[in-house]
């Protein structure tokens, strides 16, 4: 019963977290949507996965050092678990500076690789420019977020976010609707909300007196290097759905046109939240699990795994039965056009299918990477994108545009397939600490 109650404090406060997270890419298309039409609609969706992929490489080292920080508490290393926050400190600068001036330099050549062109590649450009000057802001202010639950700050963690997450919304109102800074006000309003989440992050370590070691010795660059193993999984696990948003844009564009890649944009934002509060039962039970495991206790740890495996399956299967419902109604929310929504109403079935096999899916590659058993965790993390691609190669040709669609809950379908058989495949070892 206390471990019941435990979970509920953990995941509850990460399930919100997360949700929030998804929302900056849906508010920043409500806005950019209603006020400029399907083709900023579309922009934001084919930019999204650059923005996601500095939210995510913030979110995989943060994981990271946070993980190993948990463990090594469960171990009773006081000194190891500082050193381990400080070292994914300036991991996080360092890649914060390096994305900075990759998105800046090849931004534009990787919006036309990804489908964008004429007006959509034009806005698209103007949208990941602001975004690209305010990489530091997002990958802390993520990278952050994983230490604040794992020192038991789970619900400032969830404030964090949600602060962030208003002052977005009232920042997208007032600069894409009221001064008409279009695409570069929606960038900016996100940034300056990361920034908000970071500036809740610092309070916290302040108050707490949380404070790095930056100590420097021989066994600095072995941990900057076990902190980027463990959190490739968690980078993944976050990135995923974005992996996914790239091919099937790419498919969509290249089967029909940029009114397939629209409608996929209604469809995304809304599976992209359902992911999202997913992850965030299999994040909110890594602390858990974690620390459970790095004190020897692994039947405990098994026991949240379980309690996280129901929940977040229950909970897909609730949102997809939301969702069915108000399927009709979701796309007027972007102010997409008629044809848009009809559309969407049609397809959308199809892409719920997968996401109760995502949520078993995710909690398995969770409880894999929080044990450090990490070569799972990528077999099915990079292991999904696998199967889509192999998908989107030969169902398109026979479907056409619905193979596209179908080949996302097939993908979710056969990952979830690979995790049961790691699962059955371990169930009588004893995870080995890495």
């Amino acid at each position: 019963m206390q471990n019941g109650r435990e979970f509920f404090r953990f995941v509850i406060p990460s399930m919100l977290a997360f949700a929030l997270s998804g929302v900056y890419a849906i508010a920043d298309g409500f806005f950019v949507g209603n006020a400029l039409g399907d083709n900023a609609l579309a922009a934001i969706n084919i930019a999204y996965p650059l923005t996601a992929l500095l939210q995510s490489a913030g979110t995989g080292i943060g994981m990271g050092g946070a993980i190993l920080y948990s463990i090594s508490e469960g171990a009773g290393d006081n000194a190891k678990k500082h050193r381990y926050f400080g070292i994914a400190g300036i991991l996080m600068l360092l890649f914060a500076a390096l994305l900075t001036a990759a998105f800046l330099c090849a931004g534009p050549y990787v919006l036309k690789l990804f489908g964008a062109e004429g007006e959509v590649l034009a806005m698209s450009e103007e949208y990941i420019r602001v975004i690209a000057y305010g990489s530091l802001f997002q990958i802390l202010g993520t990278g952050l977020v994983p230490f604040i639950r794992n020192m038991g700050g789970s619900f400032t963690a969830m404030l964090a976010m949600i602060a962030g997450f208003a002052t977005n919304i009232a920042l997208d109102w007032t600069f894409v609707w009221v001064l008409g800074f279009a695409m570069a006000g929606a960038a900016l309003a996100t940034v300056v909300g990361q920034a908000v989440t970071l500036l809740v992050c610092l309070l916290f370590l302040l108050i707490k007196r949380q404070a790095p070691s930056f100590r420097a010795g021989k066994d600095a660059l072995p941990m900057a290097g076990k902190i980027l193993k463990v959190g490739l999984s968690a980078f993944g696990l976050t990135f995923s759905p974005n992996l996914v948003l790239i091919l099937v844009n790419k498919s969509a564009s290249a089967i029909a046109s940029d009114f397939a890649v629209t409608c996929y944009a209604a469809v995304s934002y809304v599976t992209c939240v359902v992911l999202l509060l997913l992850q965030g039962v299999s994040d909110g039970a890594q602390p858990l699990i974690s620390k459970l495991y790095g004190e020897n206790k692994e039947a405990e740890a098994k026991k949240i795994r379980t309690y996280a495996f129901f929940f977040s399956v229950a909970t897909a299967v609730v949102l997809c039965v939301v969702i069915l419902f108000f399927r009709k109604d979701i796309p007027a929310l972007f102010g997409a056009s008629d044809e848009v929504t009809a559309e969407v109403a049609k397809i959308m079935p199809v892409f719920l299918i997968g996401l109760p096999f995502a949520g078993f899916s995710r909690i398995t590659t969770a409880y894999f990477y929080a044990t450090e058993q990490v070569r799972f965790a990528y077999l099915l993390i990079y292991g999904e994108p696998v199967f889509l691609l192999i998908s989107l190669l030969i169902l398109p040709n026979v479907l056409g545009i619905m193979g596209t669609w179908i080949s996302v809950s097939l993908s979710q379908i056969l990952a979830c397939a690979l995790s049961a058989f790691l699962l059955l495949f371990l169930r009588n070892k004893r995870p080995a600490k890495a």
